[in-house]
């Protein structure tokens, strides 16, 4: 039988991404501290947090950390990218991406984690395996 020691608390994870020369991240804090404490980071216009050099992002690192959140940098973005057709609803896709560029004829993502990617699936979008800007 399983004791309580047993069981591992599961950490709260986010995916930092390399996009040019930004760090990025989006997350929904239940922690009004830490969301204050980061709070000089976030773009309104985005709706993420960004880091322009590695010591501003490790010192954020350092309060996720803090905070009980686990952070997994992401430098390759291949597999968290997705594309839709310009015609289609891109709304619930784009509440969960970090990032988006429109071409003449899609819209590419930058999905938050590998959870928003299925979920963009099952909403039409298709895994892009292109090169993206951002």
């Amino acid at each position: 039988m399983a004791s309580e020691s047993d069981v591992i608390e599961r950490r709260k994870q986010v995916n930092v991404f390399k996009i040019g020369k930004l760090w990025v991240f989006k997350y929904f804090f239940d922690d009004r501290g830490l969301y204050e404490a980061l709070l000089g980071y976030y773009k309104k216009d985005t709706y993420r947090f960004e880091f322009k050099s590695t010591g501003e992002r490790n010192k954020a690192l350092k309060l996720l950390e803090s905070g009980g959140i686990d952070y997994c940098l992401v430098e390759d973005l291949k597999g968290y990218l997705v594309w839709l057709d310009k015609s289609s609803k891109y709304a619930p896709v784009l509440k969960n991406s970090v990032a988006y560029k429109e071409t003449a004829n899609e819209r590419i993502f930058l999905m938050k984690d590998l959870a928003a990617v299925e979920e963009a699936l099952s909403f039409g979008a298709k895994i892009y395996e292109g090169e993206v800007k951002f």
